[in-house]
């Protein structure tokens, strides 16, 4: 099979095919199958219920989730007729419950310069997570400065988000339950075995339904951002528990932006940009932004206030799209974007693009992607983050439909 021709839409239904492959393999490779199915594969490891004649669609359950399940699907707060089987079944994509960790010298062996890694930091506890282990396992439960923490990512919508897992005062353990919504992954807990909605953060359906997990910021970067800025930090390793082929990436050619996205279904994306247009969105004070990456790339840098909040967003070039190539790291460069509050120390730093560099105009110091002064009087400082989300532009506009679009 020649897979320079494949169609990113048989691309991802091989993927379909491997994940749920993964969900019964306890070792050796998943087989690649010999032929491309037509259409992505429904879970058959459940029998699927008749639907109850006094049920409407929006009401009745997910086919399958009550063999699987023991969420309360009498409380919901979505229809259940705009959920989709992803393919796996509940856990069909393992999540990482026990992560280890190696240092950066360590990780240097298996992972290239321009690799996306998912940063994230709480106080001096600064941690890499390869998205090259994030495409088979989507979620990972932790633990970061004491905080428990879930960091994940839905491949599909190209969101990299992170929670806290505490939930009045219990914390909860995370993991995938095969569905979708609006193509974005659904999570469940296991204590209460309610549905969570990863680009919202909100619980869907079960005991918990309405309840918002707490946002942490979290940015997707090079690997050599990372390993530059913290020598010492720590890197999520590839000794999961589960045999997996790390590095390669099952949605070859899903984010050409000439695509329509995977499996769906959901409100008319308004065209002012395509449906897999990259974005980077900042959500403050009831107040939402979508920044292109076309845009960005143009800019470098732009100064904004979102809902009362000035705010920076920066990008640079040097990371590659996850999404692109059979490997992670062999993606084109699409850079890295972030977005941080502009007042340091009491004032506000207003920031410009020099042809080379990212400077602020009050001081000229020179910063980086990371929101790092490296050089010039505020040296050694940084600004704090804000919540600052990729998306792809269908995925974003499904969930937050009121959005600004930035324009230069």
């Amino acid at each position: 099979m020649n897979t320079t021709i494949l169609s990113w839409t048989t691309r991802l239904a091989i993927a379909s095919l491997l994940l749920s492959a993964c969900a019964s393999a306890t070792t050796g490779k998943s087989p690649i199958p010999t032929a491309p199915p037509t259409q992505p594969p429904e879970p058959t490891q459940v029998p699927t219920p008749t639907a109850s004649p006094t049920l409407s669609p929006d009401e009745q359950p997910p086919g399958g989730a009550q063999f699987e399940f023991r969420t309360d699907f009498s409380k919901h707060s979505v229809p259940y007729s705009e959920i989709l089987s992803g393919g796996p079944p509940k856990d069909g994509i393992p999540a990482v419950d026990r992560p280890a960790f190696v240092s950066a010298s360590e990780a240097d062996e298996w992972l290239k310069p321009a690799e996306p890694v998912v940063f994230f930091q709480i106080g001096d506890d600064a941690r890499a997570y390869p998205i090259q282990i994030f495409m088979w396992h989507e979620i990972v439960n932790d633990t970061v400065g004491d905080v428990p923490v879930v960091i994940t990512f839905c491949p599909l919508c190209n969101t990299a988000i992170a929670f806290e897992r505490t939930v009045d005062g219990r914390v909860l353990d995370f993991g995938t339950t095969g569905r979708l919504r609006y193509s974005n992954l659904i999570m469940y807990d296991r204590q209460t075995e309610t549905w969570w909605q990863q680009a919202s953060g909100e619980a869907i359906a079960g005991e918990l339904t309405g309840t918002q997990l707490v946002f942490r910021p979290v940015s997707i970067i090079a690997w050599a951002d990372f390993k530059a800025a913290y020598p010492n930090g720590k890197v999520l390793s590839r000794d999961t528990g589960h045999d997996r082929p790390y590095g390669s990436n099952p949605y070859a050619g899903y984010d050409d932006v000439n695509n329509p996205p995977f499996l769906y279904r959901g409100p008319e994306t308004p065209e002012v940009l395509p449906p897999v247009a990259r974005v980077l969105t900042v959500d403050l004070n009831g107040e939402a932004v979508a920044y292109s990456y076309d845009v960005l790339q143009a800019q470098h840098v732009v100064n904004d206030t979102v809902g009362g909040t000035e705010v920076v967003v920066v990008w640079m070039p040097g990371t590659a799209s996850a999404l692109d190539a059979a490997t992670v790291a062999g993606g084109q460069d699409v850079g890295s974007a972030n977005g941080y509050a502009r007042e340091l120390d009491g004032q506000a730093l207003t920031f410009a693009f020099d042809g080379s560099r990212i400077v602020d105009n009050e001081t000229g110091s020179e910063w980086n992607v990371l929101g790092q002064a490296i050089s010039g009087r505020l040296a050694g400082k940084a600004l704090a983050p804000v919540v600052a989300i990729n998306h792809f532009w269908f995925s974003w506009a499904a969930f937050k439909p009121e959005t600004r679009i930035y324009q230069p």
